[in-house]
């Protein structure tokens, strides 16, 4: 069979190739020859910023194609193009040279999803630079220990982040400058740049530097759930080892044999750009593809989100299940018509990932979505290395799927041997692919941080610390971060599969599964449970029609538990919270529970 490649391009990093669907049996016969047959194309130079924007502003056919769609308050605002994309990034790029930053200084970004974060990507990026990606909803405190472990020479910022950058400039001696992007009025302080004017004085021509691939490219702090944050370094070449597992996970996006993508997909997703999810799973991606990626900055509303994915022609998304779970309840769909059918959905592919997504949420993609959801795993050091592709293999409801082309994936034990079919281990990748060639999905390093860096790898194998099972024809079914599973009277208990079993409840719009200290058990079972909005609007403002109603689902859900999942999983305690206590990227932070729960069995008042 012969192999096809991504892009018809110089820069080319990866190769595709179209798998055989399977006559007989439940896996298709192209999956290993798919993996079989796959190469690592990884040129000595490389520039993510030169693959996403410069090439197609230079094609005439290409220039003037929509890479950027600016959507608030359910209205589109602005359509840019990649000849503008790259004249704005070569003029910021122009004007951070001026202001003093080097090849391989750390710029933080901060701002959500718009225009001028896609062309902030790209002006560091060319410049060999390393741009790092600061979320919105930090506080000082995050946004501080970022920038001081970084040394971040400069930070470009949404206006409404100025206050907090402000107040850390005295902690933040190497943070030379501060320019504030979407102001309008002049500002007399030195450290400030009005961005509008300082860029509309900048030439539009730029040389970018030449790179090489091994060159850091992108620093990415992770969420910080067990001690300090750590900094993940990523180079240029991750965003090639990113593309076997965007492909497939969007269901080839557009690729019809031939070899081009169809440069009329549009692309969303409410994921951070400041993410990994969000910069590396939707924005880079879809850029390079010489696509259009929809913009918008607005907290994430399920009614809203699907009026989006409507009305703008989304035919590529990427959803976290917290987001897919809020839909699910907020829009149930009627016996007369779909989700899809209310809204005008178009979609080709949906990839969901950060937390397992159960049968529910599966079900209702399909059946009020219209499309076979494909869940994805992955981590910031080593992204889109496990998936689904409803396309070419079939999506089992639960199942993180297989190793993406190009990685070769197992399950080792404590010694770094792999475990047998059925056996629950760490997930892992191994630094070279069925082939012996280094896979370039790999991190370069937690940034100042070395022993981190070795504790991280058993030889070989780099450990992404997530529980699985692999089954008899190669998929990996999750069993839960290796710190949340727990035992209960002997009993091994994984949260994920009780959680799923409680959102099934129509009452519940999200569950979390924790350990809670216990003197004969060692601990048992218990629930927080979220009430979806018709539960809660049932009891109006009345304490004691919520009372009653806390203490009959109660009763309901350990019932609807018991008779879905073993005796022993049901939870002995459930509590009702307003919200589950999140990380900004929208995933569940058990951890924090489960201290609040060893902290009450110490006697000590909640924080």
């Amino acid at each position: 069979m012969p192999t096809r490649s991504v892009r018809d391009n110089a820069n080319t990093p990866a190769s595709i190739t179209t798998p055989v669907k399977s006559d007989t049996g439940n896996l298709p016969a192209g999956y290993q020859r798919l993996h079989s047959q796959f190469r690592w194309q990884v040129p000595e130079v490389f520039n993510i910023a030169q693959v996403c924007s410069q090439r197609w502003a230079e094609a005439p056919d290409t220039a003037q194609r929509v890479a950027i769609r600016c959507y608030a308050d359910g209205a589109l605002q602005s359509a840019h193009s990649y000849a503008e994309l790259q004249e704005q990034a070569n003029r910021l790029s122009n004007l951070l040279v001026a202001l003093g930053v080097r090849r391989g200084d750390r710029v933080a970004i901060v701002m959500p999803q718009r225009f001028e974060t896609a062309v902030a990507y790209m002006a560091v990026l060319q410049m060999g630079a390393v741009a790092m990606p600061l979320s919105m909803l930090f506080g000082p405190e995050a946004l501080g220990y970022r920038l001081q472990n970084s040394e971040a020479v400069l930070a470009l910022a949404d206006q409404t982040a100025l206050p907090s950058l402000q107040l850390l400039r005295a902690d933040c001696p190497q943070l030379q400058t501060v320019i504030g992007v979407g102001r309008r009025e002049n500002t007399r302080s030195v450290d400030e740049v009005n961005y509008a004017e300082a860029l509309a004085r900048s030439s539009a021509r730029y040389l970018p530097v030449a790179t090489t691939a091994d060159d850091p490219a992108i620093l990415i702090y992770t969420s910080g759930t067990t001690g300090n944050p750590k900094g993940a370094l990523l180079a240029h070449r991750a965003l090639i080892g990113n593309l076997s597992g965007f492909v497939s996970s969007q269901n080839w996006f557009g690729f019809d044999g031939r070899a081009n993508a169809d440069s009329r997909a549009v692309f969303w997703s409410p994921a951070d750009w400041a993410w990994t999810g969000g910069l590396m799973d939707a924005l880079l991606p879809t850029l390079y593809f010489g696509c259009t990626i929809v913009a918008q900055a607005e907290r994430f509303d399920p009614q809203g989100a699907l009026q989006l994915l409507g009305r703008c022609g989304v035919t590529h998304t990427f959803l976290f299940p917290t987001a897919i779970k809020a839909m699910m309840k907020a829009c149930p769909g009627t016996a007369r018509k779909t989700v899809q059918q209310q809204y005008g959905l178009k979609l080709q592919a949906l990839m969901s990932a950060g937390e397992a997504m159960g049968d529910a949420v599966f079900g209702y993609c399909e059946q009020q979505l219209g499309v076979t959801p494909n869940e994805m795993f992955g981590q910031t050091e080593i992204n889109y290395i496990v998936g689904n592709c409803a396309l070419h293999w079939p999506p089992r409801p639960g199942s993180m799927g297989m190793g993406y082309p190009g990685h070769r994936v197992a399950v080792i034990d404590e010694d770094g041997v792999e475990c047998p079919t059925g056996v629950a281990g760490d997930v892992a990748l191994n630094r070279f692919d069925v082939h012996g060639d280094p896979d370039p999905i790999f991190f370069l390093g937690y940034w100042k941080n070395e022993a981190a860096t070795q504790d991280k790898f058993t030889g070989n194998w780099c450990r992404t610390g997530d529980l699985a099972v692999r089954d008899a024809e190669g998929y990996l079914w999750y069993q839960g971060r290796s710190d949340d599973i727990f035992k209960s009277a002997g009993y091994r208990i994984g949260p994920g599969e009780i959680e799923n079993c409680l959102v099934k409840h129509p009452a519940v719009a999200n569950a979390a599964v924790v350990p809670k200290p216990d003197a004969g058990r060692g601990s048992l079972v218990k629930a927080y449970v979220v009430l979806a909005p018709d539960a809660l609007a049932a009891c109006g403002n009345s304490t004691r029609a919520r009372t009653a109603l806390q203490a009959q689902l109660t009763q309901e859900l350990q019932a609807h538990v018991k008779g879905m999942l073993a005796p022993y999983e049901y939870p002995k305690e459930i509590e009702f919270v307003d919200a589950l206590p999140m990380t900004t990227t929208g995933k569940v932070q058990r951890r924090v529970l489960r201290l609040q729960e060893e902290a009450r069995a110490r006697g000590e008042p909640d924080a």
